[in-house]
């Protein structure tokens, strides 16, 4: 496990704790996601949270203005303390671990499928429930497109990956001819 891993992980628990006390632990989530696809998506902000040439002060103020009316004092003061201690690039690294810790408390998970074709809310449903009930969880579904695929899907909650693929399939197909030959 990076060092990395192991400072957000503490961050992550931490911000829970908070959010928990307070009644907000999918807002803080959903805070979360905000700033971080922000900071993500935009190499500018970037840019300006990590120049050592802007001072704290300045930042923390532009992050009031910019996320204040979207963001509780607790993400505020949890962006600002990573810019102070110069981590704000494991921002993403946080928020993943802050939903790992909230699933494990909370008995959730979240599931990423990718698919040839956009999945129907139906469909995202019925996996949902389908994988809930394999792992013992309430799971999130978020689908991802890839026309690369060809037909199926893959599923990967946590370090698991489910391969329905049809690409997946005849992939372990052709190994098993392979492997039959020798």
């Amino acid at each position: 496990m990076s060092r990395g891993t192991v400072v957000a992980k503490r961050y992550a628990k931490a911000l829970f704790q908070l959010a928990q006390q307070k009644g907000l632990v999918a807002e803080t989530e959903a805070q979360l996601g905000l700033i971080v696809t922000v900071v993500e998506s935009n190499a500018e902000v970037r840019a300006f949270l990590t120049a050592p040439n802007i001072t704290l002060e300045a930042k923390r103020q532009t992050l009031v203005q910019a996320f204040g009316a979207e963001a509780s004092p607790i993400i505020l003061n949890l962006v600002s303390l990573l810019i102070e201690r110069g981590r704000e690039g494991e921002l993403a690294a946080v928020l993943a671990a802050y939903k790992q810790v909230a699933g494990d408390v909370l008995g959730r998970a979240d599931a990423y499928v990718t698919s040839s074709r956009p999945l129907s809310e139906e469909e995202k449903t019925k996996l949902a429930e389908k994988f809930g009930a394999l792992i013992g969880k309430t799971i999130r579904v978020t689908n991802t497109v890839n026309p690369e695929l060809l037909g199926g899907l893959t599923v990967r909650i946590g370090d698991t990956l489910y391969d329905g693929s049809l690409k997946g399939k005849l992939e372990r197909l052709d190994k098993a001819l392979h492997s039959a030959a020798i």
